[in-house]
């Protein structure tokens, strides 16, 4: 038998479930659920990620480890040993960076795991990013003023949590925000999450539980159509507020001495 069907097995009777009750709960017809265990056939993506989840698992767990009493599942906190992250190479055996647009994000979600998926979505590469993993991700809104809505941040994948370093930007998806590019405002807390900060004031610090993290990428670089703005030549008004200022500098001074 299959790994997987020894495992689907073994965790329906450990939650002392009948191959109907299970059934029910996946929304499946029971005969499916004795194909499955029988090794007769695969669960498809989508099932098999719902019934991770129903499992508190993950995917790699679910369909590579040997599950059963003596089975142990890997504490969530460290990414590199839970998370099996799909990547494409060129030609020359060369990872690409794989490009995630706004219109496939809520896709990403779902597939970021598949390679099949993965392989699909739009693909390049950069001379300065040779070493490491990337990902690139187009961003949306305004919540990280001055970059702007469109903009497509590079980024390398994280793959222990406890590297984050408070106060940098990173693309974190999750299952409930999807892909957000926010500024990190402390280390990991496996028993809190994340708080990420958007560089627009306007929006509010907010807290990701661990449990619903899938990925976490550092921001590297970013490409945006919408180049910088000149600097305004001074107004009147701007030049007399900077010397109402230079005034007020020199009395603090000329009041310390005396």
């Amino acid at each position: 038998m299959s790994t997987i069907a020894n495992n689907l097995k073994y965790l329906r009777k450990k939650k002392k479930l009948t191959q109907q009750q299970f059934a029910d709960e996946m929304g499946i017809k029971r005969a499916s659920v004795g194909a499955y265990e029988e090794s007769r056939a695969e669960p498809k993506y989508e099932l098999l990620k719902k019934i991770a989840d129903f499992y508190e698992l993950t995917m790699d767990e679910l369909a590579n480890e040997t599950i059963n009493d003596k089975w142990k599942p890997t504490p969530r906190g460290n990414a590199a040993n839970v998370r099996v992250l799909s990547i494409t190479v060129d030609g020359d055996d060369r990872e690409n960076i794989q490009l995630v647009p706004v219109k496939a994000s809520a896709g990403y979600l779902n597939g970021y795991a598949d390679p099949e998926y993965i392989a699909e979505l739009p693909k390049f590469s950069l001379p300065m990013f040779r070493q490491g993993t990337y990902r690139a991700f187009e961003i949306k809104g305004d919540s990280m003023l001055p970059l702007q809505p469109g903009s497509v941040v590079i980024a390398e994948y994280v793959e222990n949590w406890s590297d984050i370093k408070p106060g940098q930007t990173y693309v974190v998806i999750s299952r409930n925000d999807g892909v957000v590019y926010k500024r990190i405002a402390f280390k990991y807390k496996e028993e809190k999450g994340l708080k990420l900060v958007s560089d627009n004031k306007t929006y509010e610090p907010y807290w990701v539980p661990a449990a619903d993290i899938l990925e976490i990428w550092k921001a590297k670089a970013y490409i945006s159509t919408q180049l910088p703005e000149p600097n305004p030549e001074p107004t009147m008004e701007t030049l007399t507020a900077m010397m109402a200022q230079m005034q007020k500098t020199i009395s603090n001074v000329v009041d310390k001495r005396e």
